[in-house]
């Protein structure tokens, strides 16, 4: 009897002393990162039968188990990686953000001081000061569109820096997670398949830290080892092995670092921007995608546009010399990238055809079998804009022009072409003497003194066929009131009468037109309107402007480019397509902002859920070590009274 007491007590006291070491193994890690609770499972030893019915013989700790919930960790590990994405995101949006919104620094204040030096030298033609001022502006414009870009450029390196950096990190946790596969497995084979908590616990923490990296899905195998997965399903761990990954320049954009994963069996796959979401990586290739990439491009058709339509109108007008004016801005040409995996050797080449037609988008060109044989796709909307045999190059499409150049294409080769990304970086001022700035009409019209009616011809406008056709002598326009025509006409080009309701009439060179008052009459790219009521042997003249010191109707044209839509399509102006800009980004940012406030709340309260469940609680723990502490000096009691017994039954057969 005193023996099963004995032995008895004896479990009892190694139940207690169990749960105490557990407790306390609780309390040292409270704060401990990934630390679940753990738990003594005890349970009764079988009972002894006897004459009396069966008699207890004590408990045991079958094991320690952890507190914890698959589905709740899992939860939270996708909560986390989310919020690491939204933060990352809106780290690198507000620093554009931060840079298009200076209203003291940004490209808006240089645009408009740049128009006003153009009005400048239209209000004052034979001011060299004024002519100076709107190079030194102009120069000034196209310094803040390069520095733009720069910016842009090293946001782009940081965030290739960055990636690299990424991968480092989750090719160190995936080597971590595998090896702790493997002494997970040893360990719970040594102890009888027990499990190994603390260690369990330090793969889960791995995984959630590496959650916060890339999005990543965890399948748990029968031997509880786990297999972790990124992107669309490509393994990372499987088991005791671990795979690689590498930063790598992009295949098909050199100029960004892509994400290639070395396979278990040492095959290496370049894998798509989009397929890697969540965590601060994901976030870094969303907002490349989604933010940096689009403002770049944006930026780059605002310096094209304004550069090209500046450009064309200086060329309609003449300089103090006399001649006709060159390029003001210098204009980037489209890049285009032929993928690196590429097996055939055909070289495109690529040319802007229309300024005013460019988006902010890339494009793709596939190489396909068969009929059309090139598929060239819109990037930015995913839309298919056309499709193309060899024989129908070159090809244009919004504002693009691309061109075979040489070599044949292969079934699946693809090419990108970037019409707008170095816009801004190559924009440049190349009128640089302030005699050359062409703010004169290249002609002059005129009303001779001895006319007898009330005809007045207007000034002259010039459009892009005059540099063409420059004009080689004066040209006189006769009225006759018999036949209400003018005469006169060179032989050069045919005629045109555009009346005030749109009505156009075309006649041919050198013929006389008929003569309606404010209609718009076109020859040679020269644009004239005769009004009033000219008499019979009324002449008007058209000359060839070969000074131009005071004349700056180029310039008013060329100011008033401020107030034309010549971007995107012809659907904003200048200063408009640069507030859409700033106005996208910060809506973007604002958006990233709540949107990263509301996944920091869900994923604080599901951390709290699974606190609630995996946590330690020193108050809890502490009750648990008086209670263990108190069974423990019970079932030494019991242990004691046992002895007592044992020694009074050796008293008596003594």
């Amino acid at each position: 009897m005193s023996g099963n007491l004995f032995f008895t007590g004896l479990s009892g006291l190694g139940v207690a002393r169990t749960a105490l070491v557990t407790t306390a193994h609780n309390t040292a890690n409270v704060y401990t990162a990934g630390y679940s609770r753990q738990v003594a499972q005890v349970s009764t030893n079988s009972a002894i039968s006897s004459g009396s019915g069966y008699i207890g013989s004590g408990a045991r700790v079958t094991t320690v188990t952890r507190s914890y919930d698959r589905y709740l960790t899992a939860q939270l590990a996708s909560a986390q990686s989310t919020s690491a994405a939204l933060a990352s995101y809106g780290t690198q949006i507000n620093r554009i953000d931060s840079l298009l919104a200076d209203k003291t620094a940004g490209l808006s204040p240089l645009m408009q001081n740049f128009f006003t030096a153009v009005q400048g030298v239209a209000n004052t033609p034979a001011d060299s000061a004024a002519r100076q001022q709107l190079i030194s502006s102009a120069q000034s414009l196209s310094s803040k569109f390069r520095s733009t870009d720069q910016y842009l450029s090293d946001l782009n390196e940081s965030v290739n820096d960055q990636i690299s950096g990424s991968v480092e990190q989750i090719n160190t946790y995936a080597g971590k997670i595998a090896s702790l596969n493997q002494q997970i497995g040893m360990m719970s084979a040594v102890a009888g398949g027990q499990p190994p908590n603390d260690l369990l616990d330090q793969r889960d923490q791995l995984v959630s830290e590496l959650s916060q990296i890339v999005d990543v899905k965890v399948l748990e195998q029968d031997n509880g080892k786990y297999n972790v997965f990124i992107g669309s399903g490509q393994s990372l761990v499987v088991g005791d092995r671990a795979a690689t990954m590498k930063a790598v320049p992009s295949s098909a954009d050199p100029t960004r670092t892509a994400v290639a994963l070395v396979g278990l069996a040492g095959n290496v796959s370049e894998l798509k921007d989009d397929v890697l979401n969540g965590g601060s990586l994901g976030g870094l290739m969303s907002f490349r995608a989604q933010t940096l990439i689009p403002t770049q491009n944006a930026i780059g058709r605002l310096s094209i546009a304004l550069a090209s339509a500046f450009n064309d109108q200086h060329q309609l007008g003449v300089d103090l010399n006399g001649a006709l004016g060159k390029d003001f801005f210098t204009t980037a040409a489209p890049g285009i990238f032929s993928n690196a995996r590429n097996a055939g050797n055909m070289v495109l080449t690529s040319a802007i055809s229309d300024a005013n037609q460019l988006t902010t988008s890339d494009y793709s060109v596939e190489v396909q079998t068969g009929t059309p044989k090139y598929v060239v796709t819109r990037l930015s909307d995913k839309q298919v804009i056309g499709s193309y045999d060899d024989t129908d190059f070159p090809v244009s499409f919004d504002g693009v022009t691309v061109s075979a150049a040489s070599g044949t294409a292969q079934s699946g080769d693809t090419f990108l072409i970037q019409p707008t990304r170095t816009g801004a970086r190559d924009m440049e001022v190349t009128v640089l003497d302030p005699a050359k700035v062409a703010a004169a009409s290249p002609v002059i019209t005129g009303n001779k003194n001895g006319n007898q009616g009330s005809g007045a011809l207007g000034k002259a406008t010039i459009d892009s066929a005059y540099p063409a056709s420059p004009l080689a002598a004066n040209v006189t326009l006769s009225f006759d009131g018999a036949t209400n025509t003018l005469s006169g006409f060179p032989a050069s080009s045919a005629i045109t009468v555009t009346l005030a309701d749109g009505t156009v009439s075309n006649y041919a060179a050198g013929t006389p037109v008929p003569y309606t008052a404010g209609a718009r009459i076109s020859f040679d790219g020269i644009n004239v309107s005769l009004s009033g009521a000219p008499a019979t042997g009324d002449t008007f003249t058209i000359g060839k402007n070969t000074g131009g010191v005071s004349d700056g109707s180029n310039a008013l044209l060329l100011g008033a480019l401020q107030r034309k839509a010549t971007v995107g399509g012809g659907t904003t102006t200048f200063n408009g397509a640069y507030s859409q800009l700033v106005s996208q980004v910060g809506n973007r940012a604002m958006e990233i902002k709540v949107a990263a406030t509301t996944q920091d709340s869900v994923t604080g309260q599901i951390k709290a859920s699974q606190q609630s469940i995996s946590g330690v609680n020193q108050d809890e723990e502490t009750a648990n070590l008086l209670m263990y502490q108190q069974m423990y000096q019970a079932n030494a009691k019991v242990i004691q009274t046992a002895s007592t017994i044992f020694d009074a039954i050796l008293g008596i057969r003594s």
